[in-house]
C-alpha cells in the first residue's frame, strides 16, 4: 500500500532544508538554515552533563521540571513584564515549533482561519495546514515592512480563530511595535480570535530597540497565547527546549496536546537550559551586540556584489533583492551556491504570492569567521554563462 493521509497531499520539504541539503552536496557555507552552529556556553553544558551523571533521565512532568518552569517565570518577569504563574500559565514544549503545534492544535478546529503576515515563517503555514486549519494572508510592505491595516481588518471575518505574530520576524527581521500589537489585539478581541506570537528572537533586536511581548499589554493579555524557547538565545536549535505561556484554562488543554504527542521535553536538557538561565543580562546585551556587527557585515557584502538588502530590525535573517540578470529566486539561489559555495533560501518559501520571487533569505548566525569568508565569497560573486551553475533545481 502507498496510501499516505489527505492532510500530507501537497506538502513537500521546505526549501530551507533543501538548500541545507545542497550545501552539504557542494562544501559550502550555509547562510540558508538558521542553524546557528555557534558554541554552546558552558552553563548549559555544565547542568545538562551534571542531570545525565546524576540519572536524571526520566519522564519530567508534561509541563516541564518545577525548576525551569520556575526560572522561565522569573525571566519572563524580569525581561518580559509579564507575570506568570509557573505552575499554572507555563509548559515546557519541544521546541517553539512544538509549541506552537501544541498551541494550534488545543485551541483551533478544522475548517477555522488564521491570518498569517507574509512573509511568514513555512513551519508555521504547514502546520496549520496539516491542522485543516484554512490561511489568510495579509502582506506587509516589502519596503520598511509595514501593515496595512485596513487590509488586515478586511481579512477577519466569522470564520478568523487566530493570528500569528512572530516578533522579531523571520524571515523579514520586523519588531512589531506597540501600536501595532495594540491594534491587532483589538482586532482579535473584536473577532474573538487568538493572537499566536512567537517570540524565538526576543534577544536579538537592533539599534537600540527593545522587544515587546504582547502579552504583557493589558489590552492584550487575554487574547494571546505567547510562545518562545532557548534555541536561539542560546544557540542550542538541536536541544528543542521552548514554552508557551496562557491563561491556566487554555494551559491545562495545552498540556493535555503536549502530554499526548511528546510525553516531555527531553529532560536532562531542561535542567541545561534551567542552569543557563542563571547568566546575567551582560550575556544577552552581548548576543545582540555581536550579531548586530553581523548583520551591518553581510549587509555591506550584498550590496558590493548587487543586491538590495533589507536590513531587519531583529532576528538574524536579512532578506534581499537579488541582482535582475536572474529570472527568479531559485536561479539566483543556485547560482550563488554553484559559483560562491554560498547557500541561501528562495523568497518564494515565504511567500504565497510572487513578491517573494524576487528575494534570497541569509542568515548570518554564524561565527565571525565563517560569515567573513562568505562575506568575500559574496562580493565576488559573479554569474556565470549559462548553464549548471545557474541550472534550477
Amino acid at each position: 500500500m502507498n496510501q499516505i493521509s489527505d492532510r500530507l497531499r501537497g506538502l513537500v520539504q521546505s526549501d530551507i532544508r533543501r538548500m541545507s541539503r545542497e550545501c552539504e552536496r557542494v562544501g559550502g557555507i550555509n547562510l540558508g538554515q538558521g542553524i546557528c552552529d555557534l558554541p554552546t556556553i558552558p552553563e548549559l553544558v555544565e547542568g545538562a552533563h551534571e542531570a545525565i551523571t546524576l540519572s536524571k533521565a526520566t519522564y519530567s512532568k508534561f509541563e516541564g521540571i518545577d525548576l525551569l518552569r520556575e526560572r522561565i517565570a522569573r525571566k519572563m518577569a524580569h525581561f518580559n513584564g509579564m507575570n506568570v504563574d509557573p505552575a499554572t500559565q507555563l509548559v515546557v514544549t519541544v521546541g517553539s515549533t512544538g509549541g506552537f503545534a501544541a498551541a494550534t492544535l488545543a485551541t483551533l478546529n478544522a475548517g477555522d482561519e488564521v491570518i498569517l503576515f507574509e512573509p511568514y515563517y513555512g513551519y508555521h503555514l504547514n502546520t496549520l495546514k496539516v491542522l485543516g486549519i484554512t490561511p489568510k494572508f495579509v502582506p506587509l510592505d516589502p519596503d520598511d515592512w509595514s501593515i496595512d491595516f485596513d487590509k488586515l481588518r478586511a481579512a477577519f471575518g466569522p470564520k478568523t480563530r487566530g493570528i500569528v505574530v512572530c516578533t522579531p520576524s523571520n524571515p523579514c527581521g520586523k519588531v512589531f511595535t506597540r501600536d501595532e500589537l495594540e491594534k491587532i489585539g483589538a482586532l482579535c478581541r473584536e473577532w474573538s480570535a487568538w493572537a499566536f506570537t512567537d517570540e524565538i528572537y526576543e534577544y536579538i533586536v537592533y539599534d537600540g530597540r527593545r522587544h515587546l511581548s504582547m502579552g504583557s499589554i493589558d489590552s492584550c493579555r487575554d487574547v494571546t497565547i505567547t510562545i518562545s524557547g532557548f534555541s536561539k538565545t542560546f544557540s542550542v536549535t538541536g536541544w528543542r527546549i521552548g514554552y508557551v505561556s496562557a491563561n491556566p484554562e487554555i494551559i491545562q488543554s495545552i498540556g493535555l496536546v503536549n502530554d499526548l504527542f511528546y510525553v516531555c521535553a527531553p529532560t536532562p536538557l531542561q535542567w541545561g537550559i534551567a542552569r543557563g538561565l542563571e547568566v546575567g543580562d551582560e550575556y544577552y546585551t552581548n548576543l545582540a551586540a555581536d550579531y548586530e556587527k553581523k548583520r551591518d557585515m553581510l549587509a555591506e557584502a550584498l550590496r558590493e556584489a548587487g543586491f538590495t538588502p533589507s536590513v531587519p530590525q531583529g532576528a538574524y535573517y536579512m532578506l534581499a533583492r537579488y541582482p535582475e540578470e536572474f529570472r527568479d529566486d531559485r536561479e539566483a539561489a543556485q547560482a550563488l551556491l554553484e559559483t560562491s559555495r554560498v547557500a541561501s533560501v528562495p523568497g518564494s518559501a515565504f511567500y504565497s504570492s510572487d513578491i517573494g520571487k524576487r528575494m534570497l533569505r541569509f542568515c548570518f548566525a554564524k561565527d565571525f569567521a565563517a560569515l567573513e569568508e562568505a562575506c568575500n565569497r559574496i562580493r565576488a560573486f559573479r554569474r556565470e554563462p549559462v548553464g549548471a551553475a545557474a541550472t534550477t533545481l
